[in-house]
């Protein structure tokens, strides 16, 4: 494979693997042997997955871990100041 071709294979995100195997989230936990929320979270964008996690819903989605889209879809929001334990915000 050139590096040509790896930029043209399209990723998909884990929902896409999900309908298309016809596959539950709690089907996809019980298969890669993880929590339910955390299969959750990865597939709605809210928790960025560990390699060896990763690994486990690839292999339970019969994939390789390539195919899917990994990115974190929830906006990340800069807060200003210092937080509560200071009193008031700068």
């Amino acid at each position: 494979m050139t590096v040509g071709d790896k930029m043209a294979h399209e990723m998909k995100p884990i929902v896409h693997f999900l309908e298309e195997k016809g596959m539950s989230i709690a089907q996809l936990a019980k298969a890669s042997g993880l929590e339910v929320q955390r299969v959750k979270a990865i597939s709605e964008g809210n928790y960025t997955a560990s390699p060896s996690d990763r690994q486990r819903l690839a292999d339970a989605l019969e994939i390789t871990i390539e195919d899917i889209a990994w990115g974190h879809t929830v906006p990340v929001e800069h807060l200003r100041g210092n937080g509560p334990q200071c009193g008031r915000s700068t």
